[in-house]
């Protein structure tokens, strides 16, 4: 054994740092004489007289059975296989840290939407977004329709969350009168959807039928049309992937004279036009323009039509039209792919089979 000159612990003669106190057992180069007593029994001697314990750690093993005697864990800094009890490690002179007991960790399902989370670890659901609550419940079956909320005192609509090729990912049941959805706040939340804001939408369940209200959203809530819609001024109408907004202009009919009684005079033209549609840009402002007069009806698609948008491949080629009837302007679909949607404003009424867009997230209400 090679006694160590600063802590006067033995080591094994293999050991190039000491066991007590890490540090090397014999300097580079230098030649191995263990002796009996020396500078390290000197050391231990002035600690003991200033009343300095002793720290060392006997090289009697301890008694006493236990599960883990004579098990060797690998270093963390050279993998040197040691005994677990050592402070430092023989062979590198590395601090040896016990591994903290793993604990058993229980699993619950998430109250928001049914999936198995672990109280304690997750913070949030992975699926919805909701806060993980360290109360645990054991795993049951698993259940395809999920729950909006546990405040219900209702039964509601059931509603789909489709992917992008429109097959359904995930049912929820509508059990409360009033459910948000939003990124950041609600029952129904999207954490990972950067185009949704972290409140964005409300579904109200009351008197049998359901409806809709945008929370103030900043790309707004859209609601597939399944008959033909009639335009209101200010209404942003989404068609592929442009979004059009519907402008009056005024019925340009007779001129009334001035106060003098001097009438105005103007081109003489075959149609006025009372309305126009805008494509808007990211920002809101507007790229370019369709204008609309009576007796004067407008398709818009890809490679067909009045207003064609050849770059635009969630178009189909003969998309929508713009119908006039009378004074009033008519949006209806002509068979297309996507659908036609039209951002909401105030509440409406949804019923079974519409569609809804919010943020990248498109849901279908299957029953209501």
């Amino acid at each position: 054994m090679i006694r160590c000159v600063f802590c006067g612990r033995e080591n094994d003669p293999l050991s190039k740092f000491c066991l007590d106190c890490g540090k090397p057992v014999v300097s580079s180069g230098a030649r191995v004489i263990p002796v009996p007593g020396g500078a390290g029994a000197a050391t231990m001697d002035r600690r003991a007289s200033q009343g300095i314990p002793d720290t060392r750690i006997s090289k009697t093993p301890a008694t006493g059975s236990s599960a883990g005697a004579g098990m060797k864990t690998p270093c963390r800094y050279c993998a040197t296989p040691i005994d677990p009890s050592l402070p430092f490690c023989p062979k590198c002179g590395g601090r040896v840290v016990a591994a903290a007991p793993v604990p058993e960790l229980s699993s619950a399902l998430c109250g928001s939407c049914g999936t198995v989370v672990v109280p304690g670890v997750d913070i949030f659901c992975a699926t919805c977004g909701a806060r993980v609550t360290m109360t645990a419940e054991p795993p049951s079956a698993p259940n395809p329709t999920a729950v909006f909320s546990a405040r219900a005192t209702v039964s509601g609509p059931k509603i789909a969350l489709l992917n992008s090729a429109g097959a359904v990912t995930r049912t929820v049941m509508l059990e409360r009168a009033d459910a948000t959805i939003g990124r950041a706040d609600g029952e129904l939340r999207f954490g990972d959807d950067v185009y949704m804001s972290p409140v964005h939408a409300q579904l109200s369940f009351r008197d049998g039928q359901l409806y809709l209200r945008d929370l103030g959203s900043r790309n707004g809530t859209w609601l597939y049309q399944t008959e033909p819609y009639k335009l209101q001024d200010g209404d942003s109408v989404l068609i592929g992937s442009q979004i059009l907004r519907f402008r009056r202009l005024g019925y340009p009919g007779p001129n009334p004279p001035e106060a003098d009684a001097t009438r105005r005079l103007g081109s003489a033209v075959p149609s006025a036009d009372v309305a126009v549609l805008q494509q808007l840009r990211a920002d809101g402002s507007a790229r370019d323009s369709c204008h609309l007069s009576p007796a004067r009806s407008v398709v818009i698609g890809r490679n067909e039509g009045d207003w064609i948008f050849p770059y635009d491949q969630t178009m189909s080629g003969r998309h929508a039209e713009v119908r006039s009837e009378d004074l009033e302007f008519i949006v209806l679909d002509l068979g297309s792919r996507n659908g036609i949607a039209v951002a909401v404003r105030g509440e409406k009424p949804v019923k079974a089979g519409q569609r809804i867009l919010l943020g990248d997230q498109t849901l279908r209400v299957e029953s209501v």
